[in-house]
């Protein structure tokens, strides 16, 4: 078996660097564009130009956000960075343009000190909140909170016509950044419980996923589910090329899967994951109780109670709008623009990956509201239906 292989000779290091060194690579110019620079959450990670999510009834288009198409398994996602506090707006709008029913938030919004996430939906205290630059509120319906994840229900309303939608929330609140979760077992049960939601189905829009960068935790996630899909759909599952798809789904999106380790999980939690389409009906209660999620969540606090990581619609710190991000994350005021660098990953000295742990302390003034312009085509479902990713 592969993965046997590779795990008794240790060649998970070698496996993800050849990957890294096969990976496409696409233009980003317009991430760079300097209107743009304090709409990403850090400086080395771009959405490709090809295949970015563009907002459509606002001035300025840009978020860094990625459709990933796996036709084949008839799954898309959009993968994007953690929301800041000045494109928490955007994200929503991209949510409702994008017919999405789900978002999958793999992250706790404050991680070891720092803010990985802006908080972009209303706590149980607050229950709405509203974002007056693209003119929609959030109201919490309800919220299971679980051991490990917590499941919630929002309705989203767009002020502009009065519509609204629920759209599920599931939030995997014990994953670290650059790691991987406790066991396949306590993943699987997780992806199962978002499956039997419906939201992944091409019945809706892509699922929203995101962790902070949106390239390590929530690559494992799409790269897991994709292949668990594709065993199911074969009829020969073996075939099933992790590595393969992994290549694939680095078309649309830099980066996806940050480290050997979360590479090795993915290939785990596949594996585990196939039991269930082989006809082992017991696999996921043992799942469900391997992964103890009926257990007192950790005593951590959740990401919904963290005030400082609100997600306002006013100006805050406004002092820092002139500043420039440095390379590796740094903000900084002296004025000079840095050398532009694409999404490089964890090299065998780890030391890109550090520097992808720093956030970026970028301005955190709210935007402007923007004008209402006539809906166009959805750009997203064109590229769905194509799923071309030679224009690069």
């Amino acid at each position: 078996m592969e993965f046997e292989d590779i795990d008794s000779e240790s060649r998970w290091q070698k496996l993800y660097l050849e990957i890294r060194n096969q990976s496409h690579e696409c233009s980003y110019k317009v991430a760079k564009y300097p209107e743009n620079r304090n709409r990403n959450r850090y400086r080395d990670v771009s959405p490709f130009d090809h295949s970015r999510v563009k907002l459509e009834n606002t001035e300025n288009d840009y978020i860094n956000a990625s459709l990933v198409v796996m036709e084949e398994a008839q799954r898309s996602y959009i993968l994007t960075q953690g929301p800041l506090r000045n494109t928490c707006g955007h994200f929503w709008l991209m949510i409702w343009e994008q017919k999405t029913k789900a978002v999958i938030m793999l992250n706790r919004v404050i991680e070891k000190g720092s803010e990985k996430c802006a908080q972009y939906w209303p706590t149980a205290e607050e229950r709405e909140m509203a974002f007056r630059d693209t003119r929609f509120l959030v109201t919490l319906l309800s919220e299971d909170t679980k051991s490990y994840y917590t499941t919630r229900v929002l309705e989203l309303q767009n002020n502009s016509t009065g519509e609204k939608r629920e759209i599920y929330h599931f939030h995997y609140t014990t994953w670290p950044d650059f790691g991987v979760p406790e066991s396949p077992a306590s993943f699987l049960n997780f992806l199962f419980k978002v499956r039997e939601s419906g939201a992944l189905g091409v019945d809706h829009g892509p699922a929203v996923v995101h962790c902070s960068a949106g390239i390590g935790r929530s690559g494992t996630f799409s790269l897991v589910d994709t292949c668990v899909v594709l065993m199911d759909k074969r009829k020969d599952p073996s075939s099933v090329d992790i590595k393969s798809i992994l290549l694939d789904m680095r078309k649309y999106r830099m980066g996806l899967i940050q480290t050997p380790d979360q590479l090795r999980f993915s290939y785990m939690a596949v594996l585990e994951g196939a039991k269930c389409i082989t006809g082992d009906s017991s696999v996921q209660n043992r799942w469900q109780e391997l992964s103890r999620e009926d257990q007192e969540p950790t005593s951590e606090s959740p990401p919904s109670a963290q005030p400082q990581a609100r997600c306002p619609t006013e100006r805050c710190n406004g002092s820092q709008r002139g500043g420039q991000l440095e390379e590796g994350g740094d903000y900084r005021q002296d004025g000079k623009v840095p050398a532009q660098s694409p999404c490089k990953e964890q090299e065998l000295d780890g030391s890109t990956t550090h520097k992808r742990r720093r956030e970026d302390s970028i301005s955190k003034s709210g935007t402007a509201k923007t004008p209402q312009s006539k809906p166009r085509t959805n750009d997203s479902e064109k590229k769905r239906k194509r799923a071309k990713t030679s224009d690069c």
